[in-house]
């Protein structure tokens, strides 16, 4: 007999039950990465409409500066969009997406204000800031479209 939290490893069922929920988290970890990489596509369109826009409205670019805890900022060699007034994102002329908060140690800090950070695209998020403060998140097609409005 069964009791509660214990199975009956005698006729198999114990290893019937962890076949069908490993096959069940397996199942659901695919469904979760198939809707992670079509948000990433979803948002690297929007960015890319975004480029377009902005190219065709003559939105001026800057220099992306990466931001350090401390608030310092460094130079990338990265020509862009600053997508936040806080720094924080920014859409390349290449059409990526950068994040541009940097964790830096003391040493890094030394040489990043002599050579400046090198900076890799990230996978734009389709929410900006999910997950964090209320009021913290937005849609990025609306920070986007934010951006174009207020030049």
């Amino acid at each position: 007999m069964e009791t509660s939290g214990q199975r009956d490893g005698g006729d198999g069922r114990d290893e019937a039950w962890v076949a069908r929920r490993r096959d069940a988290a397996a199942a659901q970890a695919d469904r979760l990465a198939r809707a992670e990489a079509a948000e990433t596509e979803t948002a690297r369109g929007q960015v890319r409409e975004f480029v377009e826009r902005a190219r065709a409205a003559g939105l001026p670019t800057e220099e992306l500066r990466v931001v350090d805890a401390a608030g310092t900022r460094y130079r990338t060699g990265v020509q862009g969009w600053v997508l936040r007034r806080d720094g924080r994102a920014g859409v390349g002329e290449d059409g990526a997406f950068y994040l541009l908060a940097v964790p830096l140690t003391g040493a890094e800090r030394l040489v990043a204000r002599l050579r400046g950070v090198r900076i890799s695209p990230s996978d734009p998020p389709l929410v900006w800031g999910r997950g964090g403060r209320d009021g913290d998140s937005i849609a990025l097609v609306e920070l986007l479209e934010r951006r174009l409005t207020e030049g």
